[in-house]
């Protein structure tokens, strides 16, 4: 299940900085993964060429660590479950993407735990969204907007 957790976190096992955290541990296997190619070309419009090389329409030929900072969070987090992510370093056009590495990982009966700091748009289909500030789950887009704004869980500004 997806687990969000809203505002402000403090934990030992939390990455506020994912771009520069994906650049000093991500594994070529990652890169080349399917879904990461299909991230890849969904959110920044680039061709995995190999591991370290990747085809940027705007930019040619980049290393790895040049893609956005979304794609990046999004490969860690279909990687690594042993941290939480700051998804605020992805826009809505991941949450698509958080939603499928969820379900992926729910299969395998795994959370993917993540914190936000804006309200996500996460569409306007039936999902199941763990509120994790309040344990309570969210099925649309209504009740997670109506439950994190009720609660004030973004009081506090964190980018």
């Amino acid at each position: 299940m997806l687990k969000i957790h809203y505002g402000k976190l403090e934990s030992d096992n939390y990455i506020f900085n994912p771009d520069a955290f994906f650049n000093n541990t991500y594994e070529d296997e990652w890169i080349m993964d399917e879904l990461s190619r299909q991230m890849i070309k969904d959110i920044d419009g680039s061709e995995v060429i190999g591991p370290r090389v990747i085809d940027s329409p705007f930019l040619g030929s980049i290393p790895t660590e040049r893609l956005s900072g979304g794609v990046k969070t999004l490969i860690l987090m279909n990687n690594d479950q042993e941290h939480v992510f700051n998804a605020s370093a992805c826009g809505d056009n991941c949450a698509k993407w958080i939603l499928e590495i969820a379900g992926r990982l729910a299969r395998e009966n795994v959370d993917l735990i993540i914190r936000l700091g804006y309200l996500m748009d996460f569409g306007d289909g039936n999902f199941d969204i763990e509120i994790a500030n309040l344990k309570r789950v969210v099925h649309n887009k209504k009740d997670l907007i109506e439950t994190v704004l009720d609660n004030g869980l973004l009081r506090e500004r964190e980018i």
